[in-house]
């Protein structure tokens, strides 16, 4: 393990990003202090994170929107940065739940925000999405690429998330902000302790693609394989989840090493190479020996035909880069899949 290095509280670290980044921070040497409330996750995912390190971990079950709640945990802890995942993140139900989305994601945050300011931390990691690209006219897109209007209340509470940030930075002296844009996180830990475990329906492609191959769904349903890509199907830049939690402790390093070169700074995480929904599934059928039944449909609302990373800023600034293999990636997928079925 590395040297002790500053405190980092994690706020909805018990989701699928959130888990795998508190197991990379305090691998780092991070300590770290974990809240969630469960709302979109369970306990059993702070039990995988303590079985992977060995040890217990600081958690508090506290809701973000809670703000006198949230203010216990600034007044018995210490730390100087916060990484917030704490935010619904279903595009169709923020379709037809609006202020649901807009109240949870823009309120917990805003309280975040609001006692880093009050208490004087002063580093600030926001969970943003490449979602607010958009359909790009450029590909691949980079953080420079202007961002579309949002096609979802999901999407628009990123932006305007990141604008908030962006304002915080620019208003508050020595209030530091990084917002990092992923784009499709996949896969789970190799130790299958930790992984994507969607509540009912998944809304996310590969929990599909396991639960099909497990018997649990039918068929997969493929949106369309008419649009203007190679083999017809949508055209995706997947990132292992475990990737991505590294790209966390990068950006961290940053703010507490104090290397940022302005007070607010974006950066796109992904690996940089597309793959078709198609080859995706035909990649997890010849990675794990299993069969995924599935059937092309109609096209679905709000997906945009193909958006991958330009990583070149996260790998030369950042000094961060996707490293594990896609094929890699799936199997873990798939021993998530059998472990969490074996329980």
């Amino acid at each position: 393990m590395s040297t002790k290095k500053d405190t980092v509280l994690v706020s909805g670290g018990a989701g699928y990003i959130g888990t795998h980044t508190t197991v990379a921070l305090a691998e780092a040497g991070y300590d770290v202090v974990v809240i969630d409330n469960f709302s979109n996750s369970e306990p059993s995912a702070i039990e995988g994170v303590e079985k992977i390190l060995g040890r217990k971990i600081c958690f508090k079950q506290v809701d973000t929107c809670d703000k006198e709640a949230l203010r216990g945990v600034f007044e018995r802890h210490d730390f100087s940065t916060v990484i917030h995942f704490a935010a619904y993140k279903a595009v169709g139900e923020s379709v037809s739940e609006p202020l649901k989305y807009y109240q949870n994601n823009l309120v917990s945050y805003m309280n975040v925000l609001e006692l880093m300011k009050e208490y004087k931390r002063p580093n600030v990691l926001f969970s943003s999405s490449a979602t607010v690209y958009g359909n790009a006219d450029v590909l691949p897109v980079t953080e420079k690429t202007p961002r579309q209007d949002a096609t979802s209340p999901y999407g628009n509470t990123k932006q305007i998330a990141e604008d908030i940030l962006r304002d915080c930075c620019h208003a508050y002296e020595g209030f530091h902000g990084i917002a990092l844009r992923y784009f499709n996180p996949i896969g789970a830990h190799p130790s299958s302790l930790i992984g994507e475990l969607p509540r009912g329906v998944p809304n996310n492609l590969v929990p599909f693609i396991t639960q099909t191959a497990a018997g649990i769904r039918e068929r997969l349903s493929i949106f369309g394989n008419d649009y203007d890509t190679p083999d017809g199907t949508c055209l995706r830049d997947y990132i292992d989840v475990v990737d991505l939690a590294k790209a966390h402790v990068a950006a961290v390093d940053r703010m507490t090493e104090g290397k940022m070169e302005a007070g607010y700074e974006i950066f796109n995480v992904g690996t940089g190479t597309p793959l078709s929904v198609l080859e995706l599934v035909n990649r997890f059928m010849a990675a794990n020996g299993v069969n995924v039944p599935y059937v092309i449909t109609d096209r679905r609302d709000g997906d945009v035909p193909a958006v991958w990373a330009d990583t070149t800023t996260a790998n030369n600034v950042l000094g961060w880069k996707a490293e594990r293999d896609i094929d890699d990636t799936l199997r873990s997928a798939w021993a998530w899949e059998k472990h969490v079925r074996s329980l």
